[in-house]
This record gives C-alpha cells, structure tokens and sequence, in this order.
C-alpha cells in the first residue's frame, strides 16, 4: 500500500534550488536510506515528507490517517521538561492519555493536588487501562536506557545537544507510527546503542527514511537507496552494496552517453561553422538540430571531494604520554595511561559515551592539561585538530577568507594548490566562494572546517568524530587521504566503517579510568572483546582465579568420535553445501533480472538474506564436521 508520494516537487532558497521536479513514492513497510552530498538536500526532502515545510511547486499525497514519526537533525525541547516526560510526548491516543494523566498528579509525582477518586483522575485511568498504558514508564526507561540516557528525572535544558538528540530518538520510536522519518539517527550514539538501534530497525514493523552516513547501518537496514543529486533523485533498489554497484552502472552509461553526445555535436558544430550557402529548409532543420543538441546535453553526475595527501616534516619524535590520571569531580576518567604515537600510527578511540574519548584526545594533543603524568610533543610535530562540532566558526566571513587564514596555497609534492582551487576540490564551486559561512548547511561548515585543518598541512591529526555530519563521499576521499597521508592518526570515533577501514590498533576505554590497546580494526577489537568474555565452559583461554579447568581422567580416556546423527551429517554436508550455494547463485541471478522490478525485489532480497544465513550455518557445520573427521582420523 502506497503511503506517501511526492509529484513534481521542487524546493529551494533564495538562489539556490535543491530539488526539481523530483517524484518519489514510499510504500508499505518499506526501509529507505537517503544519500546525497552535504547542502543538496537531505534534511529538506525529510521535512517535506513529515510536513514539516511545504514545497514551492508540485503535490505531496499523503494516505489516509498516515501517522508520521519526525526525529529532526537537531530537536528541540523544552528546557524544563524532565526527560522521561519530554521522551512520552506523542500524539498516538496512549501517549496522550499518559501526558494527561501526569498533569493531572503532577509533573514530579508528588502534587496530589487533585483527589484520588475525582472523574477527571478516574476517566484517565480507566482509558490507561484500555489502552494497556500503565508500563509505558518502564518501556521508555528501557529505551532510554538502551540510548545511554540513564538520569530519568534531568531537566532536557541542562542535557548537552547529543543527549537531547538521543531523548529525542526515544521519542520518535515510543510513540507508533506508519512512517518512521530519521535525520541522522546515529550521531551522538555510542557504538553499543547503534548496534541495538540497527537490530531494532531492522525489526521495524513500519516503513522507515533515513538520512545516515553509517555504511554499515545503510548495507544492514535498508532495502532501497534514493540519492540526491543535482536537483534530482535517483533511486537503487537493495542495501548500500547493491547500491554503489548500481550507481557505478549509471555513472558508466551517462560517461558513455555524454562521450556519444559530444561526438555528434563536434560534428554538427564542424558543419555549421563552414555556413550555409542557402538558408535551405533541409539546412534549417541541421541548425535547430545543433541548438537542440546544445540545450540537452546531458547532465554531469556530482563533482567528487578529491584531497591531495599533504603534510609537513615530522622528526623521529612525536607524542609521549606517560603516566597520565585524569578526572571530573571525583570521577576517574583516565588512569596512569602511557602510548607513543609512532609517526604512522593509526589509532582508533571507542568506548561507551561519557567515558572520557574527547578528553583523552585532548590531552594527547596539549590542549588539555592532566591531572597527573606528561604529555611530551616533539618539535617538528605540527598536530591538525578536528574537534567533535563545528559550531563557532565566524558565520560573518566569506567562505575564501576563512580558508586563506589558514593558507593561500598548499604544497602538493612540486605543485601548489591555492585555498581557491582546493575549495573547487572541495565542492565548492566560485560563486560559493564568495557567500558567508552563515549561509551553509551544517554538513557544508563540517566540510569547510575539515578543509582549513588540512590547508595547515599537519604531521599529526586528531580526529574527534569525523563521521558527525559528514557525507559519504566526503568520508571516502577522507579515508583514501588517511592512506597516503604520511603522518600519524588518532580518531575517536562511532562509525564502524570508518574505524575498520582506517585503523591498526584501538584503544577502548574500559570505564573507572580503564584504557586497554587491541591490535587490528574495530572489527578484530569486537572479536577480541567476544573471545574475552565467553564462559569458562564454552572457552578455555583464560581460567577463573582460583579454579582449573582441566578434562577429568574419564573425559581424557574417552575416544573422540562421530556420533551417528553426525556420522550422517558427515556423508551429507557436502552434498548440502553444494545445493545452498546453487540456491543462492539462483536467488542473486532472480535479483538482477528483476533490477527494475520493485515488488519483485522486496520478495527476492529476504530470500536471500535466508539463503546466505542458510549457507553461512551449512560451512560452519561443514568445519566442525572435518576437523571432527581429522581428530578421529589423528587419534587412530
């Protein structure tokens, strides 16, 4: 069932246009991840779905008592609400008896102004009754719980912009909805609440459009990518892999289409510069035909963020830090911590929120002075910082100045890059040069701000939640950067992709100060922390203090064998291995013949998200079954 679609929409301000004429359709239950570049248009095609602004031009058709759940990019609140009231808010019938209940007893639950047995106390009662309403405290506790907000009763005025953007995440999934709108759900979420969120939307029962530039969450979650591009929308069935495939194909067909295009006009353009002789009628339609072939060519895709590796000499002696204790009113958030950033290093920071992430990097870049310990900097190194946000930049100057402060031209091997080229590469083309800062979408001062950092051509950068606000795109030349960058690199960050792709060793901090080192990626990290916390029963690596594990003489003396269910197993597997890979080679040939078939699709993509679980089950049987067969094969 259609639920919401837009027809010929168009929306922009003042000079700028962001969407044009674009149609989009969302239907029943579907989960739509929304891509674009910072300032095309995101947040906007957002709050024209949730009503939130109306467009300039075209229609939005809404299905009958569609119910929409909004979560904006930055809530608002009000300060006094305490957070457990402010995440209850909603118009669904069992939210709204909820607020009228506790007006009723009072905010704090301590006014019985009101009598006990009075209609009004009664009449909402009775409707939380039938409305099976009376758990709704404890659910949202739960979830905000699972959100990494603990203190219930905190008035929203005193909560920084993450935790209010994570009450408002509670809000938006407590109250029902057919639509569920996000706007960068994942920012300000630690990695253990957005695993817990990508499990629960991937549950979702409603449909689901999101803005996130969480790759993982993208491939994991959705099942069609829409991406604004140049005014337009362009729309991928399948998750983020599927959708980079595709978009490939595009790209490579429109590069084919334009190189044919220019061909033809070259040759018309050779044709009308020698002149007609005689305005002929057949020599008339060559002339409208070569105008007609310069207005429609055809359209370039979007200008892609390209970043020359640069960086100054950095000496043999970078960052030490020995010893370092750090704290807040009695809370220990650093104890005796000690690394040495080796010139190459590339460090990734994780731990749950409040644990003290930004505060580390900031002692390890000198902004911050410890408690107790040194942080010792050599002379040559020249640390980029790139804080968290990016909310005091001069909204008063021009996009150029607040590049050329940091440097006019960037050395690039033997070439020099001036600010004004570099801000091209940067996706900002010259007449934005010239706009002030006030002017730019918050994506757009993100990318700016990482931009004046690298203008400075550091030998040491310091990266504190790139991710924030962020593009895609901007991320990956970030990321192909990071690997030639001939300089050290700490990030703290949430985004698994990014730590994966960039990092050879993490730091996770473990809470009462607590800071251990994993070798690898966050991936190897989370195997790592898997492997440390199984039970004595089901691993014997490490043993509980004070207890052995060791086989009984009976256990030893008893010869390893198949039993007959896996004797069976055994003569079977590879028979079944063959016939699961088969079935999902069949599944994928179905996914791409039916490329531009929708319906088709949504049927075809669980099929074989089963058909590799399926698959993924039979090798691990498989594995176990042969190692079995060797052990037998070993102990005879």
């Amino acid at each position: 069932m259609n639920l919401l679609t837009m027809e010929n929409v168009s929306k922009g301000y003042g000079e700028k246009q962001l969407l044009a004429g674009v149609t989009l359709a969302i239907e029943e239950g579907e989960k739509i991840g929304l891509l674009g570049i910072n300032g095309s248009g995101k947040s906007t095609l957002l709050k024209l779905a949730a009503g939130i602004i109306e467009p300039d031009g075209g229609e939005i058709i809404r299905g009958k008592n569609l119910r929409i759940n909004y979560l904006a990019q930055n809530p608002a609140f009000q300060a006094e609400d305490r957070v457990i009231d402010a995440a209850l808010k909603g118009d669904s019938p069992v939210l709204a008896a909820w607020q009228r209940y506790r007006t009723l007893i009072g905010k704090d639950g301590s006014n019985s102004g009101i009598d006990a047995d009075s209609p009004e106390l009664l009449a909402v009662s009775a409707e939380l009754d039938a409305l099976d309403g009376w758990a709704l405290e404890s659910d949202v506790q739960t979830l905000l719980t699972r959100l990494g907000i603990t203190q219930y009763d905190a008035r929203m005025g005193e909560l920084s912009g993450g935790q209010r953007k994570r009450v408002a995440m509670a809000a938006a999934l407590m109250s029902p909805a057919d639509l569920l709108i996000l706007d960068e759900p994942t920012n300000h979420l630690d990695n253990l609440a957005i695993d817990w969120l990508e499990k629960y939307l991937q549950k979702y029962y409603g449909a689901l459009l999101m803005v996130t530039h969480d790759r993982y969450f993208l491939e994991r979650v959705t099942r069609r990518i829409i991406e604004v591009e140049s005014t337009r929308l362009f729309s991928y069935p399948g998750n983020y892999s599927m959708y980079l495939e595709r978009k490939l194909e595009r790209e490579e067909n429109e590069a084919a289409l334009a190189h044919r295009h220019k061909a033809l006009l070259r040759k018309e353009l050779a044709w009308i510069r020698r002149g007609a002789r005689a305005r002929t009628t057949k020599q008339k339609a060559r002339i409208q035909r070569f105008e007609e072939l310069q207005e429609n060519q055809p359209r370039g895709t979007a200008g892609k963020v390209e970043i020359a590796s640069t960086a100054s000499r950095l000496g043999k002696k970078t960052i030490i830090v020995e010893g370092v204790n750090h704290g807040y009113s009695g809370e220990k958030l650093v104890s005796d911590f000690a690394i040495i950033i080796a010139r190459d290093d590339r460090v990734g920071i994780v731990g749950p929120n409040g644990a003290g992430k930004s505060t580390l990097l900031q002692i390890i870049s000198g902004e911050l002075m410890p408690n107790g310990g040194r942080v010792d900097i050599g002379s040559t190194v020249k640390i980029g910082y790139f804080p968290q946000e990016s909310n005091d930049l001069p909204d008063e100057m021009r996009v150029i100045d607040y590049i050329r402060e940091a440097g006019e031209y960037l050395q690039a091997g033997k070439k020099l890059i001036s600010a004004a080229q570099m801000l091209e590469t940067f996706l900002f083309p010259p007449a934005a040069q010239w706009t002030t800062l006030q002017r730019l979408s918050g994506g757009e001062k993100r990318r700016l701000h990482l931009l004046r950092i690298l203008m400075g051509a550091p030998n040491i950068l310091l990266l504190d939640e790139p991710g924030n606000d962020l593009d895609i795109d901007t991320l990956t030349i970030l990321e192909d950067y990071l690997d030639d960058f001939p300089g050290a690199v700490v990030a703290v960050s949430h985004d698994r992709y990014f730590l994966d792709r960039i990092c050879e060793r993490i730091l996770a901090m473990e809470g009462l100060g607590i800071i251990k080192e994993y070798p690898g990626n966050y991936s190897d990290y989370l195997l790592y922390t898997a492997e440390r916390t199984e039970t004595p029963a089901v691993s014997r690596r490490e043993k509980p203090q004070g207890q052995t594990v060791e086989k009984s003489s009976e256990e030893k003396a008893r010869p390893v064998k198949f039993s007959f269910k896996e004797q069976k197993e055994f003569a079977e597997i590879d028979d079944r291995v063959a016939e699961a890979e088969e079935e999902l080679r069949a599944v994928n040939s179905r996914i791409e013949a039916a490329a531009s078939d929708y319906q088709a699709l949504q049927e075809l993509l669980p099929q074989r998200e089963e058909a590799e679980q399926r698959l993924d089950y039979l090798l691990e049987r498989w594995t176990y079954l042969n190692e079995l067969a060797e052990a037998i094969a070993r102990g005879k």
